[in-house]
């Protein structure tokens, strides 16, 4: 790829994992909860949920499965069920006290399944890389190197935004000082994750 093209890439990957989604409000739930580093396993899981969709598609997976209704619709609704299940895990979570030391939750083996499961399950990132990827493919060029760059650059940003996302909830543990509070947060994320889950119900191939 030229320098030129793959700085488009990178403006269009930025916007890609800037823009609200599961992924976002997992990061950030799991920011406020156990702070950055600790949300590390979170963010890290979350990648290869990427990274496994990245390299479907590139493979010509992914094209399989998005031309396959009953594939489709599978995955589609296993994301909405488990999104759903994380918002009512979310809703009803108790008050912890207010030292990150004393946080209870998923171990980072747990923290990190669930954040592959959470990228895994939305077909939307499917759909979305087989519209994207041809777009910036060079004709008459190794076609495999094109790809490693692209979906390397796509991982990098979105760790870096995941982080950001997570440092940024992380800045609220201090305002977390009272049960209510934290139930308050608590239904929030629990609320954005339903609502996440609500927006992948809802979605519809073009």
């Amino acid at each position: 790829m030229t320098l030129t093209v793959w700085l488009t890439f990178l403006v269009a990957a930025l916007l890609i994992s800037v823009s609200p989604g599961a992924g976002a409000v997992n990061s950030m739930s799991s920011g406020l909860r156990y702070g950055v580093r600790n949300s590390l396993p979170t963010i890290a899981g979350q990648q290869f949920g990427y990274g496994v969709q990245i390299v479907l598609v590139g493979a010509g997976l992914g094209a399989i499965v998005a031309s396959s209704n009953t594939a489709l619709m599978i995955i589609k609704w296993i994301g909405v069920v488990y999104l759903i299940c994380l918002g009512i895990q979310k809703w009803r979570e108790e008050p912890v006290q207010a030292s990150r030391a004393d946080l209870s939750g998923f171990s980072p083996r747990q923290q990190f399944w669930n954040g592959a499961l959470v990228n895994l399950t939305n077909p939307k990132a499917t759909i979305f890389l087989i519209a994207l990827f041809p777009q910036f493919l060079v004709a008459g060029t190794h076609h495999g190197q094109q790809l490693a760059t692209m979906g390397t650059t796509l991982i990098l940003v979105d760790i870096l935004v995941m982080v950001g996302y997570a440092l940024l909830a992380s800045q609220l543990f201090r305002f977390m000082t009272t049960p209510t509070r934290q139930r308050q947060m608590n239904r929030v994320f629990g609320g954005l994750f339903v609502t996440a889950a609500l927006a992948l119900a809802s979605f519809k191939r073009s």
